[in-house]
């Protein structure tokens, strides 16, 4: 069965080669333009890895983030806080993310973090 990883990021360019690349993979891949119902977004899907762009609306990567790792049936979902902030680091510490990934990055880091992760 194939690995699920859900995206959330308003840049659409971003949203589609992630998609591309992480498809080319093997994974099936979902993606999100804003973060208000990502409860149900990751209910409907049951992701294996997420990845979280800090500047998401409606409410923001940080805030996301701790809503699914609040929930004890989400919060064993590994999250990977991508974001091209010079602070990704404590950006992703704050939001509870258990990886992190500097915008731009290099697909074969994203490749490696996922296998990583899943």
């Amino acid at each position: 069965m194939k690995k699920k990883v859900l995206i959330f990021d308003d840049d659409v360019n971003i949203l589609e080669l992630c998609s591309i690349i992480l498809t080319e993979c093997g994974y099936e891949v979902a993606t999100s333009e804003t973060s208000h119902d990502i409860i149900e977004k990751v209910s409907e899907m049951h992701p294996d890895a997420i990845l979280m762009d800090n500047w998401i609306p409606d409410i923001g990567g940080i805030e996301a983030t701790q809503m699914l790792k609040r929930d004890e049936r989400f919060k064993n979902i590994p999250v990977i806080y991508f974001s091209a902030n010079n602070d990704i680091k404590s950006l992703a510490e704050k939001a509870g993310a258990d990886a992190y990934l500097a915008k731009p990055f290099d697909l074969d880091e994203l490749e490696n973090l996922i296998k990583t992760l899943i």
